[in-house]
């Protein structure tokens, strides 16, 4: 039994990493400052005789005795790092130094999660974990992707420097059950304006691709990947090869949802990716690891989530009401108040039912 340090555990990808970690008999300390992160993720496991949760933000530094860390703490969505962008690049920054110091003090293995966001708008496709990436230094994303790219440096400067080791995973568009309905991503966008009956908004032509991971097979590349014991520090890319455009997602949660939403399309937002789809040649290889689930198994799961088992009711002009979804935009704007009110305007303009 180890004990285990996460990160932005009561994140979407934490709180399922904790969920795993318990799972298998090791001791979890989930740290979290709640910005994105949210306690109802993981109230389940505040029973649990294995799991302790410290309210903490990683860029001060953290005092805690473990033998893993797995550091996910950032917002990863654009309507969240792009809402204090300066916030965004410290913790993806002084965060990595603070637990990467801390992992040298412990000599604990640390893995970073960083994203397929390194390799910006590519000219390489499908990306593959040599290729340095098409990043505008100075765009409204860079705060993001300058900040994980940066943090890659700094484990990268660790590992060679002290011997320390380290797990680096390039994590690609990922989703399930716990994403947050104002987070502005795609799926989570789509299918909460399909159940609500509001026009389906995409941006541009709609012919753009991402590749779609769902949450339980990308946690399992994670585990495996900090579990590997060859001295392999990565990067490894982690995400499902399959590639859809933007129209094709839309068009398959219409029809799992039933819902008689139209789409209409908007201007795309800035340096916002063509095309992105992760090469995970070296993940089934090094790991023995590839996604199980496809997108329409995971739709219906992230569907049947967001509608509370629930789907739309085509026979009425009316909506069966989306469960949890005001409640949490509601702790979303008494921490925040109006500076967040353009999240629940990029989600469908989500109410509380």
């Amino acid at each position: 039994m180890k004990r285990i340090l996460v990160t932005g555990g009561a994140g979407f990808l934490g709180s399922h990493l904790c969920e795993r970690l318990l799972n298998e008999g090791h001791e979890v300390l989930c740290v979290d400052n709640y910005f994105t992160g949210s306690r109802s993720n993981i109230a389940h496991l505040f029973p649990h005789p294995r799991f302790e949760v410290i309210r903490h933000d990683v860029t001060f530094p953290l005092y805690v005795e473990v033998d893993e860390i797995y550091n996910l703490a950032c917002p990863a969505s654009p309507v969240h790092y792009q809402h204090d962008p300066v916030q965004t690049t410290k913790t993806s920054i002084h965060g990595a130094i603070n637990m990467l110091g801390l992992a040298k003090r412990l000599r604990a293995r640390i893995l970073q999660a960083s994203t397929s966001e390194v390799y910006g708008d590519p000219h390489v496709h499908p990306q593959v974990e040599d290729y340095w990436g098409n990043v505008n230094p100075i765009g409204i994303r860079a705060c993001y992707d300058e900040g994980k790219r940066c943090a890659e440096t700094l484990f990268f400067d660790y590992h060679r420097q002290y011997g320390l080791g380290i797990r680096v995973a390039r994590i690609f568009n990922t989703y399930g059950p716990r994403m947050r309905p104002d987070d502005g991503r795609v799926i989570s966008n789509i299918i909460t304006q399909a159940l609500h009956g509001k026009d389906i908004t995409l941006f541009g032509s709609g012919l753009q691709t991402r590749s779609f991971c769902y949450v339980d097979d990308l946690i399992d590349g994670l585990v495996r990947l900090m579990d590997n014991e060859r001295d392999f520090p990565g990067p490894v890319n982690l995400g499902n090869p399959g590639e859809f455009t933007m129209l094709e997602l839309a068009e398959k949660v219409l029809r799992l949802t039933g819902s008689g939403s139209r789409i209409i399309h908007k201007p795309l937002p800035a340096d916002d990716p063509q095309r992105r789809r992760p090469n995970i040649e070296l993940a089934r290889k090094l790991l023995s690891w590839s996604p199980r689930i496809d997108l329409d198994e995971g739709l219906e799961r992230t569907i049947a989530y967001f509608s509370g088992g629930r789907r739309v009711v085509q026979d009425q002009e009316t909506l069966m009401p989306v469960v949890g979804i005001g409640q949490h935009l509601n702790e979303v704007r008494a921490r925040h108040g109006k500076d967040l009110q353009v999240c629940s305007e990029m989600a469908g303009d989500v109410q509380s039912p």
